[in-house]
């Protein structure tokens, strides 16, 4: 178990040092892609899952499916709250070691860029914030997630899955990630979230904490477990 716990926090640290680091390459001033725009920004998500699920092989890095695989009876109860606890902490040191890295983009970037974008290379936020659609946008976004996830592994092959996993990445973030960011993930929000809180960054904003425990906290847990009990119970999974 110690082993899967240092794999889900190493897997969960990589996906975050993709993700928000392509976020601080396309905000913050005098970087080298500043301005790429959004293709860029989910294009390097997927990617960056795609890579991490090759190089942590059977990691969850996501308490979604980590309550998914709970509810399928795949993974003992008593493993949740580590592998969950592992997940976040691991989200919140992937977003530190980016920050050390950019540094000194945030320094220039500091009372020259919304506060808000600032926050938003970190976590994730709505385009228009109305908290009841913001759930359900988070909670369908990771019910298809989940539930395609878990119809991908039965494939069964290893050399595949990750890809695809990839792509599905890459197309709900097309289809979905212009409401409310398709964080599908309460490690990739609550971690690299807490970071921002802690970090020393110039001229920020608060954390917006209502809205990230509801949101990309609550809602694709819900989404998770739904996922896992369509798959069982309507695709007799």
């Amino acid at each position: 178990m110690y082993h899967h716990l240092i794999a889900e926090f190493l897997g969960t640290a990589f996906m975050i040092i993709f993700g928000v680091g392509v976020h601080c390459n396309e905000t913050l001033n005098e970087t080298k892609h500043h301005g790429s725009g959004h293709i860029f920004a989910i294009t390097a998500w997927a990617f960056g899952i795609t890579v991490t699920l090759y190089l942590f092989n059977g990691v969850y890095i996501n308490p979604s499916m980590t309550l998914a695989q709970a509810v399928l009876g795949k993974i003992s109860w008593s493993k949740v709250v580590p592998y969950c606890i592992a997940q976040v902490s691991g989200g919140f040191a992937g977003a530190v070691l980016v920050y050390v890295c950019y540094a000194d983009h945030f320094k220039l970037s500091a009372g020259k860029i919304d506060a808000v974008k600032i926050r938003n290379i970190f976590s994730t936020t709505p385009g228009i914030r109305n908290l009841p659609r913001n759930f359900f946008v988070e909670f369908i976004a990771t019910f298809m997630f989940i539930t395609c996830i878990l119809g991908i592994t039965r494939l069964n092959n290893p050399a595949v899955e990750p890809i695809a996993v990839g792509l599905l990445v890459w197309a709900i973030g097309m289809g979905l990630g212009g409401t409310t960011g398709f964080a599908m993930n309460l490690a990739r929000d609550m971690g690299p979230r807490l970071a921002y809180a802690i970090l020393p960054i110039d001229s920020k904003t608060d954390a917006d904490w209502k809205y990230g425990i509801l949101v990309p906290g609550i809602a694709p847990l819900l989404g998770g477990v739904c996922a896992a009990l369509f798959t069982q119970f309507f695709l007799g999974m």
